[in-house]
């Protein structure tokens, strides 16, 4: 393809400043349509980002002849249906995290996109930033020594919208969602980590519904082993008190340590007998560009392949054992 003409289904919150925006700003590719169900706010988000086309139904963004690649950024549960119907119009997907709201519907995506040979592709875009890449550095290059176990602890407070009268956020019902916070949450990590350490051979979990303020489980821990001995705990708490807010990942091994965040881009911490040092490599101005510019420098035939609907599929198959869910 010379240019990658886009669309998004979906062109809610995430797509604001994450996402929307970098279409247009790599080489070769242009934001050309978009579609939400609400035709209003799909003429408004059009007007504001320069989108010369907007849509309240998919097929017809899908059927678009000036579309040749589409971002799907609904809810988990729509995922697989859209994405099977863009693929089937021949065309390049890209898919919001997780993938989608079960391993069973990663499945059914991954085997459609080999039957049709189309690209398809799953935003987990941290892989892409500076940031990670500069974790994966100093493990690859054994600055810590060899790997001994990782931890993971994300925890902090309900929302504001967890005890909402109105009616609980799209995230909090499993339906929708594949689950509660940690299906949304935790799957950034996992992808980390599988980016980072390969498949694990073994998974566990255990769920608590500690706080009562929603249905779907407010404590997670889990535990992963992977093919090369090494092994991680987690723990994701979504009730802890209002002062408390931890988002750290740390590497351990032989010579030293590695901490660094998910979310918060704290510092990337380094600490060996030779003291502590610290990284903090600059973030794009959208989240998404770095990861948007490779999948169309892919698209375009400038670099190798490198789809990740299998390793997103996994994470999936990760995230439903953990919960009980296979």
């Amino acid at each position: 393809m010379k240019e990658i003409g886009w669309g998004i289904i979906g062109c809610g919150n995430v797509t604001e400043q994450k996402s929307g925006p970098a279409f247009s700003k790599v080489e070769g590719s242009r934001l050309v349509a978009v579609m939400r169900r609400d035709e209003v706010r799909a003429e408004d988000y059009a007007k504001r980002h320069h989108v010369p086309r907007w849509y309240s139904d998919a097929r017809r963004l899908i059927g678009d002849p000036d579309v040749n690649a589409v971002y799907i950024a609904t809810p988990p549960s729509s995922h697989a249906r859209y994405a099977l119907e863009v693929m089937e119009a021949g065309k390049a997907v890209y898919v919001e995290k997780p993938m989608a709201a079960s391993w069973n519907d990663c499945i059914r995506m991954n085997e459609f996109a080999a039957q049709k040979r189309v690209p398809l592709y799953v935003a987990y875009y941290r892989r892409a930033l500076p940031y990670f890449k500069k974790v994966q550095e100093l493990v690859r290059e054994e600055q810590i020594g060899k790997l001994l176990f990782v931890e993971i602890d994300y925890h902090v407070p309900p929302r504001s919208e967890d005890t909402d009268s109105a009616g609980l956020p799209w995230r909090l019902v499993p339906e929708i969602s594949g689950g509660g916070y940690f299906y949304d949450i935790a799957c950034h990590q996992i992808d980390l980590m599988i980016w980072l350490f390969g498949r694990p051979v073994k998974i566990w979990g255990h769920t608590f519904q500690r706080a009562g303020l929603y249905p779907p489980e407010d404590l997670v821990f889990a535990g992963l082993e992977f093919g090369s001995g090494l092994p991680l705990s987690g723990s994701w708490c979504f009730v802890a008190d209002r002062k408390h807010h931890t988002d750290v990942i740390r590497i351990y091994g032989t010579e030293g340590s590695v901490e660094f965040s998910t979310f918060r881009f704290t510092p990337i911490r380094q600490v060996t007998q030779n003291g502590t040092v610290e990284f903090l490599p600059p973030n794009p101005e959208h989240i998404q560009l770095s990861f948007i510019r490779n999948m169309v420098e892919e698209l375009r035939g400038l670099r190798d392949r490198t789809c990740n609907g299998e390793d997103a599929a996994l994470t999936n198959y990760i995230m439903d054992k953990v919960l009980g869910k296979i």
